[in-house]
């Protein structure tokens, strides 16, 4: 990418090997998510922290819990300290939520989202939006690829382009793509920042997420401090 003019749009729909060339780059934020993630679910307020300083955020899918089957598992009531804790983040940024009684598997809503960020990129935002919504606020089955497409249809125009790449298995394979770029630089687990090659794990409190972004833009590794931050909450 030396000396050649790249545009934010071009950076935000960049295919993975595109990508790996800027993860170095300060202002430039690989982002892996999953649509299923209660952590990314409230993450994107991260995300948007970063965006608001200026920063440049790619967002990467990658399926959390492969191991879920196609016709997703049955959850049921959530109870538990983590849960208290997600509801009452998810409370105070104004974000709804409603536990869905069934998980399904994220994989063809991921990688319907990766077809929009490639090809429709001013899109991908609303589009990205309105998947989480769908699972954490509507109680809709993203699993369902009828489901998915209606509500991308809300957003994009030309479904049916995209409902040939899930068909022919282009989108899954840009999804798979995108999962072993993750995991050549160290992906484990949603959501994962990437800043300047060093990585940011999981949802933290705001003032520590800007802390752990400070001290990745100057070069040096944050995971001890967040090791230190995730121990003391």
């Amino acid at each position: 990418m030396t000396g050649t003019s790249v545009s934010v749009g071009d950076i935000r729909s960049a295919a993975p090997a595109r990508l790996i060339e800027m993860a170095g780059i300060n202002s430039i934020v690989l982002h892996w998510y999953d649509l299923t993630c209660p952590f990314c679910y409230l993450g994107q307020a991260r995300t948007k922290l970063l965006q608001d300083r200026g920063m440049t955020v790619v967002e990467l899918p990658f399926q959390a819990h492969p191991d879920i089957p196609k016709e997703g598992v049955h959850i049921g009531e959530r109870i538990g300290l983590m849960y208290e804790r997600i509801e009452s983040e998810a409370r105070t940024l104004g974000m709804p939520l409603h536990w869905p009684p069934r998980l399904p598997n994220s994989r063809l809503a991921l990688s319907a989202a990766e077809w929009v960020r490639r090809n429709k990129i001013s899109s991908f935002a609303s589009v990205q939006k309105r998947l989480f919504r769908a699972h954490f606020a509507d109680g809709l089955d993203i699993g369902d690829p009828d489901i998915v497409l209606q509500c991308i249809s809300e957003v994009v125009d030309d479904v049916d382009r995209l409902d040939q790449s899930l068909l022919s298995g282009e989108a899954a394979a840009w999804l798979t793509e995108s999962e072993r770029m993750g995991h050549q630089i160290g992906v484990t687990a949603t959501p994962t920042w990437i800043i300047a090659r060093r990585a940011i794990r999981g949802f933290v409190a705001q003032d520590d997420f800007e802390a752990l972004v400070r001290i990745a833009k100057g070069g040096k590794d944050p995971s001890s401090l967040q090791g230190e931050v995730n121990n003391a909450r």
